[in-house]
C-alpha cells in the first residue's frame, strides 16, 4: 500500500500512538521542536495558537527531534520541560529524525510527495496541512507561530 498522510503514526512522549488518521478533516500544523534551541520561546506562540484554534479544527503536533543536536536526552525530560516551562498541552512526539536517511516516515512522505521545501532547515520549522491532507505551506524557523502570515493561512483553512 502506498504511504499517505493518514497511514502515518508517531509515538508521543508517553509512548502512546498519535495516528494522523485521527485528525482527518482537521488543519494540522507540524513543527519540529527541540528544548535547547534558541527558538524554544516559540512554544509560547504554539500553545496560544493551539488554544485559540483547537476548537475550530486546528491540530498542532510538535515533533521532538535531535536532528540539529539540540534536544534533551529522554522523553521524560522533554515532557517535563514542555509542561513546566511552557504549559504545553498539544501533542508532542517522541524524539525522531526529521531529515536524512533515518527521517521519520512523515518527513519521508513529505519529501516524496511535496519536495525539498518540506525538509526542516532547523528546529521550529513549520508545515501546514489542509483538511484534505495536503501540505499547503511551510514556514521557516524565523517565522513565529503567531505571525500574521501563519494565522491568516490557518484561518483561511479552518
Amino acid at each position: 500500500m502506498e504511504k499517505n498522510l493518514y497511514n502515518i503514526t508517531f509515538k508521543d512522549l508517553s509512548d502512546n500512538s498519535i495516528k494522523i488518521s485521527d485528525y482527518k478533516d482537521k488543519v494540522i500544523l507540524v513543527v519540529n521542536v527541540a528544548s535547547r534551541c534558541g527558538f524554544t520561546k516559540q512554544y509560547e506562540g504554539l500553545q496560544s495558537t493551539w488554544e485559540k484554534y483547537k476548537d475550530k479544527g486546528l491540530v498542532i503536533i510538535g515533533i521532538s527531534s535531535n536532528s540539529f543536536n539540540q534536544e534533551l536526552d529522554t522523553s521524560k525530560e522533554v515532557r517535563d520541560f514542555c509542561e513546566s516551562k511552557f504549559g504545553i498541552t498539544f501533542p508532542i512526539t517522541e524524539t525522531v529524525d526529521v531529515k536524512g536517511e533515518n527521517a521519520h516516515e512523515f518527513y519521508k512522505w513529505a519529501l516524496k510527495s511535496y519536495g525539498k521545501s518540506t525538509i526542516p532547515k532547523w528546529n521550529f520549522y513549520k508545515i501546514l496541512i489542509d483538511r484534505d491532507g495536503n501540505i499547503v505551506d511551510t514556514f521557516s524557523s524565523m517565522t513565529r507561530p503567531t505571525s500574521t502570515n501563519i494565522l491568516k493561512k490557518i484561518e483561511e483553512l479552518l
